[in-house]
């Protein structure tokens, strides 16, 4: 029981040291399970060196002690670049002890003898040293390793230091759950074989080991399986490709870069959606269901016409914009719309705002109509039952209408006889009578100006009965646009 009690102690100085963890991820490792002593490598027989210390190391059932249950437990500890150092404690019962004498009659063909020394308690404390080549040949399941280390060891009532070199084989079943098999020589300091009393004393020995190892002490915050140190979002859970970052909408985008992080989008818009496939966000696109420009802030334009169809009064035929996109009417089809033509229903140059010109041979036919409105003698009323005269009127009124934006003058002349006041006033009444004569057929009075010039202005000699009638007549004349001083 002593004995039991320095194993206890021992595992306690263990649990406290450092030791042999498998990488830096999880840096703390704890192992246990079963443990097998042979003392064959101490008895001496065979030919050779290695031959009397290392031949028939698999010989199991003859040779091997093994306690059947919980035999060892070690505590270890990463140090970096493969190397980790532990410590581990180990008891067995030695009841198959292996010594050299050929003249016994239970000898085997070497000379070894098997016997039971009494069922002498084993314990063992450990310090190792190993070196994982697990990162070196790249595998994360097969985990082959060397170690050297020191220990000291009772056997029986005897106790001695050993030095141990070894090797081992590690099967990783998780990143830190795996099966630990290891072998090692432990060469016993200062002493070999039986005491003065022929009781084993001191033997070198292998120990074999095989059971569970664990892996800890990694520190993962978030509980994603990724640890803090590897971990480039340590306080919230997410995906290994990620380094541990989230992509909570799965676009492949992590979050911290994800203009959208909880709607999937495209890599090329940061991470937001684009539902109409426009190349426009659906949050800076005014419409999301259907493609459209960029120009337009992702609205379609079917006229082309720089107005997005849905601001589109006529969404399919182009127009301006300050026309709701609707293409301005020209009634009259001559090419100036309606809204810059002074005479939308009559066909005109634009040179002259959509009106027709006033030609020279349309003044002439003024002139032949005007001086054919004749009036009563010395007064401005027209000549009592001249049908004639009112349908010049009626003749001037058509020519006029056609013209909706020229302004014309209507003005009144004399002959000599009687004095210039009255001549004057006569001819000013005329003209007016002429202009008010048109306004009533229908001629827009701003169209419109009477003048009357008396005895001023003859056209032939007030001399003869000929050159007086001459004088006296009525004139149209164009004098311009009747925007003029308007606009």
């Amino acid at each position: 029981m002593k004995h039991l009690n320095k194993l206890f102690v021992a595992v306690l100085m263990a649990m406290g040291i450092n030791a042999h963890a498998q990488d830096s991820n999880n840096p703390w490792a704890i192992s246990f399970g079963v443990n097998a002593v042979d003392t064959r490598t101490s008895s001496g027989s065979g030919s050779g060196f290695f031959d009397q210390h290392f031949s028939q190391p698999f010989a199991v059932k003859d040779n091997w002690n093994i306690l059947p249950s919980l035999s060892y437990i070690g505590v270890n500890r990463y140090v970096g670049h493969g190397f980790s150092v532990g410590l581990q404690g180990s008891v067995n019962k030695i009841d198959k002890y292996v010594v050299f004498d050929p003249s016994n009659a239970d000898a085997d063909s070497r000379g070894n003898v098997v016997y039971n020394p009494g069922d002498l308690m084993y314990y063992g404390i450990d310090a190792t040293i190993k070196y994982s080549f697990m990162e070196l040949i790249k595998s994360k399941v097969v985990d082959p390793s060397l170690s050297v280390g020191g220990g000291y060891t009772f056997f029986g009532d005897s106790s001695f230091g050993t030095v141990n070199p070894g090797i081992g084989l590690t099967f990783w079943f998780t990143d830190a759950i795996g099966l630990e098999l290891a072998s090692r020589y432990k060469w016993a300091v200062g002493g070999d074989r039986e005491d003065a009393n022929g009781e084993p004393d001191a033997p070198s020995h292998f120990q074999h080991t095989a059971g569970l190892v664990f892996k800890f002490g990694g520190k993962d915050t978030d509980g994603d399986g990724i640890y803090d140190k590897d971990d480039a979002c340590p306080d919230v859970a997410g995906l290994k490709q990620f380094n541990g970052c989230p992509d909570t909408d799965g676009d492949g985008i992590v979050d911290a870069s994800d203009a959208c992080p909880d709607v999937f989008g495209l890599a090329a818009l940061n991470g937001c959606p684009d539902t109409d496939g426009d190349g426009i966000a659906d949050a800076s696109d005014a419409c999301p269901d259907v493609a459209g420009l960029a120009a337009l802030n992702g609205c379609p334009d079917s006229d082309g016409d720089g107005v997005a169809d849905k601001d589109d009064k006529c969404p399919t035929v182009a127009g301006p914009k300050e026309n709701g996109g609707c293409p301005f009417l020209d009634a009259d089809k001559d090419g100036v719309a309606d809204k810059d033509d002074d005479c939308p229903t009559v066909a005109g140059p634009a040179s002259n705002r959509g009106c027709p010109e006033v030609t020279t041979e349309v003044l002439d036919e003024l002139k032949v109509q005007a001086r054919a409105v004749y009036f009563n003698s010395g007064k401005a009323t027209f000549k009592t039952g001249d049908k004639e005269t009112l349908a010049r009127l009626d003749a001037i009124k058509q020519i006029l209408i056609n013209y909706p934006n020229a302004k014309f003058s209507i003005e009144g002349h004399t002959d000599s006889d009687g004095s210039d006041k009255l001549n004057q006033k006569l001819s000013e009444d005329r003209a007016a009578a002429v202009m008010n004569g048109l306004i009533e057929r229908g001629v827009s009075a701003d169209n419109l100006v009477s003048k009357g010039f008396g005895e001023s202005q003859p056209v032939a000699s007030n001399k003869t009965a000929a050159g007086k009638a001459q004088n006296r007549r009525t004139e149209i004349r164009h004098i311009g646009s009747k925007y003029e001083g308007k606009l």
